[in-house]
């Protein structure tokens, strides 16, 4: 990707207003010198919203259901034609275990430069890249989400999963399903979030605004939304795979639905690569089959496809946590820290390193930065439906006390059993569920 020169705008707009200060401060009115400066910039983002997209770009990335199935590759589609409760069982709890795991690891680090946490680990005592839980963060009394202290997340603070999004977007996509059925709309995902979501960040923002506004929920990620290319989708797929074991078809049909509330292109095909990425992991026995497979929900000629087939071969060469991160900031120089490519790519370099190891995968992927608890969650994920619950060292669980906090309207705790009794319930009606293409609206 090719980004232009942008200027230092933060540095810019610092000057400016305290260059208006000082006006003030001298007896000067800066008035009409602030307005022009902010009708200027406002002229500058409608010009730069107002740009449209090459005629490649569209043809090969569109937002359209129907037209990103016919640019699929082959694939199989479903991996399983009857459900395994055993198995299902073991591995849905190593996902949901794991995505907990590799989330709360990497929340008190969440786009920490791999120098501080360095820096940070020496400073503590403690092994980098990590090897557990830290056993002490900055600021320990300051709250995340309204709910969980930051010392929440530490290995002596720890009782039950604190709260992050990686985590409540999961439980929200159960909930979706539960009051409107596995083949709910991008409305009734919309009927969702107006329902649950007190708050919600960037493009997720937008759409939450945009649908208290009355805008429909097939227009809301369209309305004045820059981020429509970050990871936000990306960290709601798991439940999707969750849901439809051994069918990625079906998990990135239900990813799509959720994703177009807030995203679009590869924003969309984040959240459908990893949700078909999980419900294949249920079905093989190593983390790069279904990192395979998952690419056959996806367009072939999408950015994010070019970057994943780019991130498997690459990963081949890549043995640590520095060389990931200096590949990725090679390849996407320029490219915003929480965009879902570079960071897709991170996941996958961490579940290449980590080699079938839970422990090393989520550990690698967390010192690997960017968006380290959402690509450390989403490795974990995958990581724990190959590996199974058996497959994680308890040191991870344990502390979570069968308890999982959220930022639900109400703040509700949920336990952990009972989620997994309940994604075991829809994901059984999965299989009796219509074909995946035979409902295309959204």
């Amino acid at each position: 990707m090719n980004y232009p020169v942008i200027p230092d705008f933060a540095e810019l707009s610092g000057r400016l207003t305290e260059y208006a200060r000082t006006a003030a401060e001298r007896g000067a009115d800066p008035a009409a010198a602030l307005q022009a400066a902010e009708t200027a910039l406002t002229g500058a983002i409608a010009a730069l919203r107002a740009l449209p997209a090459s005629p490649d770009n569209l043809s090969r990335q569109p937002s359209g259901y129907r037209d990103i199935l016919a640019l699929r590759p082959d694939g199989p589609r479903r991996l399983w034609t009857s459900f395994d409760e055993t198995r299902y069982a073991d591995r849905l709890a190593g996902a949901l275990l794991g995505r907990m795991a590799g989330c709360t690891l990497g929340a008190p680090v969440e786009f920490w430069e791999i120098e501080r946490m360095e820096k940070w680990a020496a400073h503590i005592g403690g092994a980098f890249p990590p090897s557990d839980y830290w056993s002490d963060i900055p600021e320990p009394y300051a709250t995340r989400y309204s709910v969980s202290p930051r010392s929440a997340y530490t290995r002596d603070g720890m009782d039950g999963v604190p709260v992050d999004d990686d985590i409540v977007y999961t439980l929200l996509g159960l909930l979706i399903a539960e009051e409107h059925g596995l083949n709910f709309t991008t409305d009734d995902a919309g009927k969702a979030w107006l329902k649950y979501l007190p708050m919600a960040c960037t493009a997720e923002h937008v759409a939450l605004e945009a649908l208290k506004a009355g805008i429909p929920a097939g227009e809301a990620a369209e309305h004045d939304n820059p981020y429509i290319h970050w990871i936000g989708a990306d960290i709601r797929a798991d439940p999707f795979g969750y849901l439809a074991p051994g069918n990625p078809e079906l998990a990135a049909r239900m990813a799509y639905r959720d994703a177009y509330l807030s995203h679009r292109q590869n924003g969309i095909y984040g959240e459908m690569y990893f949700a078909a990425v999980i419900a294949a992991a249920f079905a093989v026995d190593n983390a790069i089959d279904a990192l395979t497979l998952g690419l056959s929900e996806i367009p072939r000629d999408c950015d994010l496809a070019r970057d994943v087939r780019w991130a498997l071969e690459a990963g081949k060469g890549i043995h640590n946590y520095k060389d990931a991160r200096a590949a990725v900031e090679e390849r996407f120089r320029g490219m915003s820290r929480v965009h879902t490519n570079n960071n897709a790519c991170l996941t996958v370099f961490g579940l290449l390193i980590g080699g079938g190891c839970f422990t090393k995968t989520i550990c690698e992927t967390v010192a690997m930065g960017l968006d380290n608890d959402c690509t450390a969650a989403t490795a974990g994920s995958i990581a724990g439906a190959v590996a199974g619950c058996s497959g994680i060292d308890t040191r991870w669980t344990k502390p979570f006390n069968n308890t999982v906090r959220s930022y639900f309207h109400g703040n509700p705790d949920f336990a952990i059993d009972d989620v997994l009794r309940r994604f075991t319930v829809q994901a059984k009606r999965s299989f009796q569920a219509q074909s995946p293409s035979a409902g295309l609206d959204i």
